[in-house]
């Protein structure tokens, strides 16, 4: 056995998040400070929605006021996703499923389909208002798998230049 054999390789380097250009249009686009907005607005929706849907679940009491929460809770992901899909189409060149974010993309799909088909139960009275309730928490439940997985993205572009990162990059398109 040789030296080389028993050596240990170097990692192999890894595609940085953003190229110098994806990195220049990312910082330039209104719509990184549009998802620096909308993000953290998401997650206090998400929030008091969920103390909302918790409080009906346990008690049976509120079930109006979750009702509402959740819509609002949806719309807002509407509006991040619609606006998120604008600001990787002005990055990476497409509207979704660029090779930086794929995976988020396509979880943030189950996230929408999970709230999309919580409307559709609310709207067309498919499921007890319970039911809705556990379909609502199932929506929430990949709503934080998929934000966790965009604040991970965020620490890792932060990672690759930390002083040319503003605040509030990376988290474009963040948590569907």
């Amino acid at each position: 056995m040789d030296a080389g054999e028993n050596s240990i390789k170097p990692a192999s380097k890894r595609r940085p998040l953003y190229t110098d250009e994806e990195r220049r249009r990312r910082d330039a686009s209104p719509w990184t400070i549009v998802q620096g907005v909308l993000a953290p607005l998401q997650f206090a929706v998400f929030a008091v929605s969920l103390a909302l849907v918790w409080r009906y679940l346990a008690t049976g009491e509120g079930f109006q006021a979750a009702t509402v929460s959740i819509v609002v809770k949806t719309f807002v992901l509407y509006a991040i996703m619609i606006t998120g899909s604008i600001w990787e189409k002005v990055v990476f060149g497409r509207y979704l499923f660029a090779p930086a974010f794929y995976w988020e993309d396509v979880f943030s799909m189950a996230v929408l389909a999970l709230h999309t088909a919580y409307l559709a139960a609310l709207l067309g009275g498919f499921l007890t208002p319970y039911e809705q309730m556990l379909l609502a928490l199932a929506a929430y439940v990949t709503y934080v798998i998929n934000a966790t997985q965009f604040l991970l993205k965020l620490r890792a572009a932060r990672r690759e230049q930390p002083s040319a990162l503003p605040a509030s990059s990376g988290f474009a398109e963040a948590a569907g």
